[in-house]
């Protein structure tokens, strides 16, 4: 699975990159992955998981 966050509708509210931040950061004003490739195996859950509670939704979850 991969992740991307659609920066047009993110908030910049930091739920995610403090939830997981193996996987986000902040870039300024919106999130963003840190990783740009596969989301590893072993934190796919809880990148679901931050996806779900994302206020504007703007999380993308890529499936393979």
């Amino acid at each position: 699975m991969r992740v991307r966050v659609d920066e047009e509708i993110c908030v910049g509210c930091e739920a995610c990159a403090e939830a997981c931040p193996e996987i986000f950061e902040m870039n300024g004003e919106f999130a963003v992955p840190v990783i740009e490739d596969d989301v590893p195996e072993e934190l796919e859950e809880i990148c679901r998981e931050t996806a779900d509670t994302c206020p504007v939704e703007s999380i993308i979850i890529m499936e393979d």
